[in-house]
């Protein structure tokens, strides 16, 4: 197995973690880029299967804030050393991003 795809598993096991966390703090989840060719920075993790942006709501309404996220981007960064929560971006918050292996 290759190192990518060690980490590809690594990563869908630890997001498995990170939905079911969510859905007991009475969040709701959907999905955007897990896999993309374009349309995000040069180099990005989106791209190797490593990064997933999240749709995040509670009670129907959809939570746009990068603050909404970061209960979940802590816990996210809590599960492994390899957990990148786009709400620490320095240059460009992303609350929605979760990724691994960027460290």
């Amino acid at each position: 197995m290759s190192n990518l795809q060690k980490n590809q598993s690594r990563f869908l096991r630890l997001l498995a973690d990170l939905i079911i966390y969510s859905y007991e703090q009475g969040y709701e989840l959907t999905g955007g880029d897990l896999w993309a060719r374009d349309g995000h920075k040069n180099g990005s993790f989106h791209y190797k299967r490593l990064a997933i942006d999240l749709n995040l709501f509670r009670d129907g309404r959809y939570l746009i804030y990068t603050a909404d996220y970061e209960p979940l981007g802590q816990y996210w960064q809590s599960l492994d050393p390899g957990c990148t929560w786009g709400g620490e971006f320095t240059n460009c918050p992303d609350g929605n991003h979760f990724s691994y292996g960027e460290k």
